[in-house]
């Protein structure tokens, strides 16, 4: 994805704001524990944070958390769900903190809309030394069938290689790195954890829809994209009738600062 691509592909969510807010899962507290084992204390950025899906995870470790945020919309419902964390304007290539000010800066199904050749440094900047980077993805658990199904009919606008199982290290493996210059961060290790969250077949075609590659669609062809799924998801005795449970992952890729 080119540079103009991927940022009208990372500036849509806020016109689905409160719908992502309703909608999107949290992470497995597992990955968030692994995430910051090895961080140097319990000062973290969550960088990227959207309406506080992550943030609120992490405050629930007891973490001492600030979360940054690029739109407007989002940010807004992240303060309205958490209004004692400090919640601020800024983005991963322009973050609004000293240097060295945190032991860690983790990305909840961000990391990926990250220009790394700008944002790799900064990060770096304000992490201490030996601090911690970590991206964490919800992934379908595309080894089930109906899911592997699911992600045939929707497309890759729908469900993309960021958001399986099969294919998300693959996609990430090497998003810690800037595209350009020295690098400041040591090698990655990826792990997954399970997760799972109560839906109905409404409820998941609500969360397909906040999906960036969803939501930049002509309105014409988001409605044929998401009718085809809601058509799907009727017709699969897995999710036809009531509330399921959605069997899913949260990948970590977590690295160190110099």
């Amino acid at each position: 994805m080119d540079r103009d691509a991927r940022q009208r592909h990372s500036s849509s969510f806020g016109a689905a704001a409160a719908t992502y807010a309703a909608h999107r899962p949290d992470y497995a507290p597992e990955a968030l524990h692994w995430a910051l084992e090895s961080a140097p204390g319990r000062r973290v950025l969550d960088l990227g944070a959207g309406t506080g899906k992550l943030t609120a995870g992490l405050i629930s470790l007891a973490a001492d958390v600030i979360a940054v945020e690029p739109d407007p919309a989002m940010l807004s419902e992240l303060r309205r769900a958490l209004p004692t964390v400090r919640g601020l304007s800024g983005s991963a290539e322009a973050i609004p903190l000293p240097g060295a000010s945190v032991d860690a800066v983790l990305a909840g199904n961000a990391l990926h809309w990250f220009d790394m050749a700008v944002a790799g440094p900064e990060i770096a900047r304000v992490l201490v030394p030996g601090g911690v980077l970590a991206g964490l993805w919800n992934l379908m658990d595309d080894r089930i069938d109906w899911v592997g199904e699911l992600e045939r009919v929707g497309g890759t606008a729908a469900i993309g290689p960021r958001d399986t199982f099969r294919s998300w290290r693959g996609a990430t493996a090497g998003l810690h790195l800037p595209s350009s210059g020295a690098t400041r961060f040591g090698g990655a290790e990826q792990a997954e954890f399970a997760h799972a969250q109560r839906r109905t077949a409404n409820s998941l075609v609500a969360t397909i829809a906040t999906r960036a590659g969803i939501l930049v669609m002509p309105d014409r062809e988001r409605e044929v994209t998401l009718g085809r799924i809601r058509a799907f998801l009727a017709g699969r005795p897995e999710t036809a009738t009531g509330e399921f449970t959605l069997l899913m992952l949260t990948g970590v890729l977590r690295t160190r600062r110099w």
